[in-house]
């Protein structure tokens, strides 16, 4: 809203002094995130506050954890805290018309209404299963089929790739380096020298025309996955204090710095990258969440005064999953994302292993011989006698390890 009304003003010849500074992604993006961390401690401890007194408690399993029953009745859905942090540095701050930021909007509203309403069945409606697996799978897809429609078939949602030669074509003017607007369907490969791969390619049996046409087949599905895989990663990670938040902030961090980059000709022609024109605003919203992760993280860390609950993890895997399918680095998730993965990965081969040595040796077996002692895997080195905190700053850590492999693909290929 500032940066229309800063156009406004300057359109009709007013000038007011400092009011200029509006016009630059990076000064908006520095307001968005302190708004936004402020937003968070400030009006933080009022929401806790609030789901207090609403007996919004957490009901907590007893899994056989150290210090786990302590936890009974802290309040959960803090989701909410992050949420309110992000939207007003957001509206604030950006343009709200770019297609960009209306797609983030949407995602975050979209799934934080799903775990809304599993907490809710949770705690109000008192149902321990919460929202049934299938539905929340319908919103997932969902959210994916709308993303992956709109980045397919969007006029405003264009990539300007470099000439092969650009190096010589023009030093002077870096925009003739690169390839007119194109409206296609590509993604960037880390790791690889030509590193952009186009998703019509799958389709290799068909003309280079028709492939082109018919990549939305291709590639609205795999967006469909995507969401699904990385919300429900950041759900399964959410399991002691601080992790999924932790883990959220690296996350997002970089992909704002990707944001930055690809949306700035000059940097995309020095780091010889893919340029994304009108991705600059998603900068200022990704930086606006980082600020209302880590204000709610002051909240989260050991021992919690608030969970996040579905609210805000579903919420965060949706949109970290959307604004790497806008920044064309989907492919760098498994990196990016490999905390979630894991997680993800850690349940999934516990409920394989299982079953496979309960029909092969019998059920006692298969009780007493389980890949991880516990899933995810989190829990697996709380049964192992590790410290919550120390498994949250461990894997915090690793997360740095990952974000840095993935910023160091700008340049490694």
């Amino acid at each position: 809203m500032l940066y229309y009304l800063y156009e406004y003003l300057t359109d009709h010849g007013i000038h007011i002094p400092g009011l200029g500074m509006l016009k630059y992604i990076s000064f908006r993006a520095g307001m968005a995130v302190l708004f936004s961390l402020i937003i968070a401690l400030v009006y933080g401890k009022r929401v806790i506050n609030y789901l207090r007194t609403k007996q919004m408690g957490e009901l907590v399993r007893d899994l056989g954890l150290d210090g786990q029953k302590q936890k009974e009745g802290t309040p959960t859905m803090g989701g909410l805290i992050i949420i309110l942090a992000t939207i007003i540095p957001v509206l604030l701050f950006t343009r709200i018309t770019n297609v960009y930021i209306v797609l983030l909007l949407v995602s975050m509203f979209w799934m934080g209404a799903i775990g809304f309403l599993d907490d809710y069945l949770k705690k109000i409606k008192k149902n321990k299963d919460g929202l049934s697996g299938k539905f929340k799978i319908i919103g997932q897809v969902g959210l994916g089929l709308i993303v992956g429609v709109t980045m397919y078939f969007h006029p405003d949602i264009t990539v300007k790739r470099k000439y092969a030669d650009a190096k010589v074509v023009n030093r002077n003017n870096v925009e003739q380096n690169f390839m007119p607007t194109e409206k296609i369907t590509v993604s960037t490969v880390p790791f690889a020298k030509n590193n952009e791969f186009d998703y019509s390619g799958i389709l290799f049996w068909m003309n280079e025309k028709d492939a082109h046409e018919w990549a939305w087949i291709v590639f609205i599905p795999i967006v469909i996955f995507i969401v699904t895989a990385v919300s429900n990663g950041a759900n399964i990670t959410d399991g002691i204090d601080g992790l999924a938040a932790g883990t959220s902030a690296i996350i997002l961090l970089t992909l704002a710095l990707f944001a930055y980059l690809s949306g700035n000709i000059i940097f995309a022609d020095y780091l010889n990258i893919m340029f994304l024109p009108n991705m600059g605003e998603t900068t200022i919203f990704a930086v606006a969440m980082v600020g209302a992760v880590i204000g709610f993280f002051w909240y989260n860390t050991y021992p919690a005064q608030v969970f996040m609950g579905d609210t805000g993890s579903l919420m965060l895997g949706g949109v970290i999953a959307v604004l790497a399918i806008i920044l064309r680095k989907e492919l760098l998730i498994p990196v990016l994302c490999g905390i979630f993965l894991i997680e993800n990965l850690s349940v999934m081969l516990q409920v394989i292993v299982f079953k496979y040595r309960k029909k092969k040796y019998g059920l006692e077996y298969a009780q007493n011989n389980r890949l991880f002692k516990m899933s995810p895997l989190h829990h697996h080195y709380q049964k192992d006698g590790f410290h919550e905190s120390k498994i949250v700053n461990r894997m915090i850590i690793i997360g740095v390890i990952l974000a840095i492999v993935c910023l160091i693909t700008l340049k490694m290929r």
